[in-house]
């Protein structure tokens, strides 16, 4: 009989850190989970207590490359922001989106570890080239690649198909897309908005498999000799949870949403009417009800309004607002494991 889940410490590949800014660079934050040492591929960094943008860099783009998940600018070289990726943390600068004296701040953090490069054409995988790095046990991938202006494919990295995408374009202003299987191939969503559910040719009506995501001819995703970065989702069972739905109800008391797992992060986003893009997670809030909300698609500071209970195998919501739970409304969301309902040993979970 398979194992539940092959990931019994999700903090291996996906943690969340939290720190109070001192104004002076360069300085190493390390992960508080000295358990299990991971070094992040894809830092995601936003100011709890100062309104200002989002800070997204990773490893394949390389450190002090800003991307903003609130905004649709460009990639920007910020010599003060993220200055490294360490063993089990990452250094920062004095820039006031990472570390502004007595500010409060959260990353969210995820490994991916195995560096690629595909040239399409002597692989026959894809059609475009593209670079990164990989986790298939923890089911994500960071990619690069150079639009055509064409329908074309991209090796992702990944060897099971992704149900979630975000794509960015780096060198021009141009709003996130997102790809989302539950949604289908031709629906989509920008990261950086609250623009309702729209149906685009970003990802070229195709589903990705498990070896390539397409892309169709708009510049979100494929503007010629435009360049991009790429996050891909593959769901893990015991750790992660992407692509999913749920429906709102309307009410304090509201649906249950199956993860198979203690969520540690979730991210959801309602499809149907203009809102904003919720983030909830178990370390700003480390009981139930977990309320410390902050929106991907806004520069604001944090707020008590969403509301969550973080359970053993999934998360119920206790908000009745469209954020979250919005009557008759359709969710899209994803979550990361804090622990597997059931550990690859056969021994359960507890609730917090």
């Amino acid at each position: 009989m398979a194992a539940y889940t092959t990931i019994d410490d999700p903090s291996a590949y996906f943690k969340v850190q939290l720190w109070t800014g001192n104004g002076s660079g360069s300085r190493a934050i390390a992960f508080d989970d000295t358990d299990t040492n991971m070094l992040p591929d894809f830092v995601w960094i936003k100011a709890r207590s100062l309104q200002d943008n989002h800070e997204l860099y990773d490893s394949a783009r390389g450190v002090q490359k800003r991307v903003m998940s609130n905004d649709n600018g460009a990639e920007e070289t910020r010599s003060q922001g993220l200055l490294a990726f360490s063993s089990d943390g990452f250094t920062i600068g004095t820039s006031d989106g990472v570390n502004k004296n007595t500010e409060t701040y959260v990353s969210w953090n995820w490994k991916a570890g195995t560096s690629f490069t595909n040239d399409a054409s002597s692989t026959g995988i894809g059609t475009i080239d593209s670079s990164g790095s990989v986790s298939d046990v923890a089911g994500f991938s960071i990619c690069t690649y150079t639009g055509t202006g064409s329908n074309a494919t991209i090796k992702h990295g990944l060897s099971s198909a992704p149900h979630v995408v975000w794509t960015k374009q780096r060198n021009a202003t141009q709003k996130w897309i997102t790809y989302n299987k539950s949604l289908g191939a031709a629906n989509t969503l920008h990261l950086d908005t609250t623009e309702v559910l729209q149906d685009n040719s970003a990802f070229n009506d195709t589903d990705p498999t498990t070896s390539v995501f397409s892309v169709g001819t708009i510049v979100n995703s494929n503007e010629s000799s435009g360049t991009y970065v790429a996050y891909s989702f593959a769901p893990i069972q015991g750790f992660s949870k992407v692509g999913g739905k749920y429906f709102g109800n309307g009410s304090t008391n509201g649906p249950y949403v199956h993860c198979g797992f203690r969520p540690a992060w979730v991210m959801c986003r309602v499809t149907g009417v203009t809102n904003d893009w919720t983030i909830l997670d178990n370390t700003r809030d480390s009981f139930n009800v977990s309320n410390s909300r902050l929106y991907a698609n806004t520069d604001g500071t944090e707020s008590d309004t969403d509301r969550a209970d973080f359970l053993a195998n999934g998360f119920k919501i206790r908000g009745d607002g469209n954020d979250t739970n919005g009557s008759g409304q359709t969710y899209t969301f994803m979550a990361f494991a804090e622990s597997p309902f059931v550990n690859s040993n056969g021994v359960p979970n507890n609730a917090r």
